[in-house]
């Protein structure tokens, strides 16, 4: 039977790969990968499913969706011209269209993606954690950029119910859940500094947002985590959602390793029971 044997969150700041290539292994940013890479690794995953949100770049204000599974075989990326290489990564497509039947009976309005791409914010966490590519992904999109957001109850719901789809898949497979996202962050507003392309508006957020996640606070993060009071902590502080998602599929756990970037208004987080 399909079990759920971690999960992970990370940021996906597009500058990281060309940082770490220029300031090499040892810099904090390629350290905290590599702790998280290490957690991953050990629990040897056949399946990643990510939560994450698109920036404007697999969908757009045409065509926003709450929440879509992505069914493929492969996709490619980045679509967005971020500093890295292009990844060719492995979809499980057979699983994702299970889940994607099993969403909508469980009563998620998903949106079905098929011919598409994917930009930074999937690729970026799978550079440092998986560079080579080798284990297939599920993406569902969450819609945590783009007025309104969906509740931060409903996106624990979705976690559970991708949960309950991956106990019920009668074949063996190990999963891992992957959160893609910052707790704070503006880009292109006007909460940022004079001179900044992007900024943190809110680290007390991120703060507080790290310690409901160390206790096992689920109900607290989801009852504060408003739709004003993450775009207050800037314009993609809705990414928050993705992690919130997470915790749906795993329950109150706490994680075993924890560290936040405050200045940059994001963590680094494993949970694993083995």
């Amino acid at each position: 039977m399909a079990e759920i044997v971690a999960a992970f969150g990370v940021p996906h700041t597009p500058a990281f790969p060309e940082q770490v290539r220029r300031l090499g292994p040892g810099c904090e940013t390629a350290l905290l990968f590599a702790e998280v890479a290490r957690h991953l690794e050990a629990v040897q995953p056949d399946l990643i499913v990510v939560f994450d949100s698109d920036h404007l770049n697999t969908f757009f204000l045409d065509n926003m969706p709450t929440f879509a599974v992505g069914i493929a075989e492969k996709v490619v990326g980045p679509n967005d011209r971020t500093a890295m290489p292009t990844y060719t990564v492995p979809v499980d497509g057979k699983f994702a269209t299970h889940l994607f039947a099993k969403g909508l009976g469980a009563g998620f309005d998903l949106s079905l993606l098929q011919d598409f791409q994917i930009d930074h914010s999937i690729l970026v966490p799978l550079h440092f954690l998986t560079p080579r590519m080798n284990v297939p992904i599920v993406p569902i999109y969450v819609n945590g950029l783009v007025p309104p957001l969906p509740l931060s109850k409903r996106c624990h719901a979705l976690g559970q119910m991708v949960r309950d789809t991956i106990e019920g898949w009668p074949a063996n497979l190990r999963v891992a859940i992957l959160a893609s996202g910052s707790f704070s962050l503006e880009i292109g507003g006007p909460r940022m500094k004079p001179g900044s392309r992007s900024g943190t508006p809110d680290p007390g957020w991120a703060k507080r947002v790290q310690k409901h996640m160390e206790m096992g606070q689920v109900n607290d993060l989801i009852n504060e985590a408003t739709s004003d009071r993450m775009l207050a902590a800037g314009n993609i502080g809705g990414e928050l959602l993705n992690w919130i998602s997470m915790l749906g599929a795993i329950g109150d756990r706490r994680p075993v390793f924890m560290q936040p970037q405050l200045a940059q208004g994001h963590a680094y987080a494993a949970w694993r029971w083995d």
